[in-house]
């Protein structure tokens, strides 16, 4: 096979399809590992009946929603109602473009040189994610109105303002790592914090509590999740959505969670690094593939989306707006301030 073929056509293809392949099987468990922990912080069982303990049961979800009707309103923008969830799902999956979930590596072995896991890298990557993510909003807020229904407009208004608001302060906090990291690269970002002898959460910690709680508003979840009020809007923005439309919506809000928990793993956490990964009396921690450790840190932000949707109760929307601007917005521009006096300081 001719080199630049194999090089720039088969290699990103199968990259390609084992990044989508394996993101739609998380995002399907994902759900069920959800219903597990929700129940066992409820005191009760959960799904356990679909195959041994239940574990087939994202399997029996997905060709409920394959078979169910589609309907569409009387009074909806059809274009703009069957829109609304590629707007949403394409942006989430496109971000894992330039997500890297390890260094090159010749796969114990198997492959004759060293590729990298992810699918590219690029300069501007965190521009990148950002510009990609913030398309989402605009599936959110087109479905909606698109319905044709109150409480679906009520509940895409609501994400819009809600969107806008934590976009921000999440900027200022990722500002932060840029200036520590001096490249908006994700995998130089990894490599800084490699060469720094540290994972930037300790000198952001907090820039990265701001990033996560405004990660959490970004993707509509407990207990920020007010465009889906079930106590409110029914069911918000996707009331009036059935069938494989609905499972676009429901697959892309899991997604998003992924994303967010990457980044936030790229950013503070050292990517792919184990812990301390230039102390040498803990070099026993190598035997664990690099990927390994980043699905890990992964797992573990997963987990917190989980413990909070099962822990805390619903803010009213004042309350939320109230959080955004007076107190998350002056804390993230405190935070770049006292980031840069450190750099600056550090470097000279």
């Amino acid at each position: 096979m001719d080199q630049p073929l194999y090089q720039f056509i088969v290699i990103p293809l199968v990259k390609i399809v084992v990044i989508l392949g394996v993101l739609s099987l998380i995002v399907a468990y994902l759900t069920f590992f959800e219903r597990k922990v929700l129940a066992y912080i409820q005191v009760r069982l959960g799904p356990n009946r679909v195959g041994p303990r239940g574990w087939l049961q994202p399997v029996a979800d997905a060709l409920k929603l394959l078979v169910k009707e589609d309907l569409v309103p009387g009074g909806a923008q059809k274009f703009v109602f069957m829109l609304a969830p590629a707007l949403i799902i394409v942006p989430a999956f496109l971000v894992f473009a330039v997500i890297p979930f390890g260094p090159a590596t010749r796969l114990f072995g198997l492959l004759p040189e060293a590729i990298p896991p992810y699918l590219t890298d690029v300069n501007i990557a965190l521009l990148f994610v950002l510009g990609i993510s913030s398309i989402g909003v605009y599936g959110i807020i087109l479905g909606g109105w698109a319905s044709n229904n109150k409480f679906s407009l009520m509940g895409a208004l609501r994400s819009g303002a809600q969107m806008i608001s934590y976009e921000v302060p999440m900027g200022f906090a990722i500002i932060s790592v840029l200036l520590m990291a001096g490249s908006l690269s994700l995998v130089k970002i990894v490599e800084a914090q490699q060469s720094s002898h540290l994972w930037f959460i300790f000198p952001g910690l907090l820039g990265f509590g701001i990033y996560f709680i405004c990660g959490v508003a970004e993707t509509n979840r407990n207990p920020f999740d007010l465009p889906e009020a079930e106590s409110e809007l029914v069911a918000g923005f996707h009331t009036e959505y059935s069938g494989m439309k609905f499972a676009f919506f429901f697959l892309a809000e899991y997604t998003n969670m992924l994303v967010v928990s990457s980044l936030a793993t790229v950013l503070f956490l050292g990517g792919w690094l184990r812990p301390f990964p230039n102390v040498a009396w803990l070099g026993f921690l190598g035997i664990v593939p690099p990927f390994v450790w980043f699905a890990l840190k992964v797992a573990g932000f997963i987990f917190v989306y989980l413990w909070f949707r099962g822990t805390f109760p619903r803010y009213r929307f004042d309350q939320l707006m109230h959080v955004g601007w007076k107190w998350l917005l002056p804390l993230s521009l405190a935070n770049v301030l006292l980031v840069g006096l450190i750099v600056l300081l550090v470097k000279g």
